[in-house]
């Protein structure tokens, strides 16, 4: 196989490059030659995050303001596939994510080429897929796969999880009793399984019917509870960052967001999935499987 591929990603904690290593190792095996690029934002988000520092990027990142990045030293001009990888911030693909896929360099790239997108998020993904799938096709990208990885433990549990881990820069136990953050290592490792789909693919240079497979090998999932919520927060969301975006003084603003937030995921949250559970899920099951098909698919219909 004589393949070109970029693998492009955004990481902080290093994440996202082991993912990276995992899922194109199969490529390589088979013959590709994959170039892994990282994006690197002129101004760099330190890691591990201060609290005030991790708030203060909510309003660009939900609004898609663009940063500059550094930049990102691609060799080739064209590829045969281009692989994104990602994570969702506040519901949204991550700035320095978002900035690539508004580069004019990069989306001259994109155009007319396959890409696979992959992303990493504590659970809620949906959002920032529909915006990649979004922009990916105004540059005339081809989407030909997905995969969405998370954090598979109770919402609840991932959000204290994940906040150590931000804060701390520790990917680790808190306190020895929550379990360890992010995807789990044997998640990480089995997206070499992925690859292996990709690689028959990439080697016949047909892509019909490979979204079809990654699903069944379950590389993307969608939990009814978390989908019910992330439609109902991204509206909130660009709210309250289109309103704090318009501040002088945005500090305050961000500190309300910020316990917003935590009363929305664990009072608000619990109280409107009752609800749904009561008076409108039970007479909603053709419109639910109809809004999770077209989240699985990666042509945006």
């Amino acid at each position: 196989m004589h393949k070109k591929i970029l693998a492009i990603y955004y990481t902080q904690s290093g994440q996202m490059g082991e993912i990276m290593e995992a899922f194109t190792a199969p490529l390589v095996e088979a013959g590709a030659t994959v170039e892994k690029t990282v994006i690197t934002p002129v101004t760099g988000y330190s890691f591990p995050w201060t609290g005030k520092r991790f708030f203060s990027v909510m309003p660009a990142c939900v609004l898609g303001i663009p940063e500059p990045l550094a930049p990102l030293g691609i060799k080739e001009k064209t590829y045969d596939l281009i692989i994104l990888g990602y994570q969702p911030w506040f519901l949204s693909p991550s700035i320095p994510s978002s900035s690539l896929l508004q580069d004019a360099g990069f989306k001259a790239l994109l155009k007319n080429t396959p890409v696979i997108t992959i992303s990493a998020a504590r659970n809620m993904w949906i959002n920032a897929f529909v915006r990649v799938r979004n922009m990916l096709k105004d540059a005339g990208a081809i989407l030909v796969g997905n995969v969405a990885l998370v954090d598979k433990h109770p919402n609840a549990v991932s959000f204290i999880t994940i906040f150590y881990w931000m804060l701390s820069g520790k990917k680790e136990r808190y306190l020895d009793i929550f379990p360890k953050p992010g995807i789990s290592d044997e998640d990480i490792a089995n997206t070499g399984e992925f690859g292996k789909t990709i690689a028959k693919h990439l080697d016949y240079s047909s892509w019909e019917g490979l979204q079809e497979e990654l699903l069944s090998q379950k590389a993307v999932e969608i939990n009814y509870k978390l989908m019910f919520i992330e439609a109902r927060a991204k509206p909130i969301f660009k709210i309250w960052a289109s309103f704090i975006a318009k501040r002088k003084n945005r500090m305050p603003w961000l500190i309300v967001f910020k316990y917003y937030l935590f009363i929305a995921l664990f009072l608000g949250a619990p109280i409107l999935l009752a609800m749904d559970a009561v008076f409108l899920k039970p007479f909603s099951s053709k419109k639910i499987k109809t809004k999770k098909l077209s989240y699985l698919q990666v042509i945006n219909r």
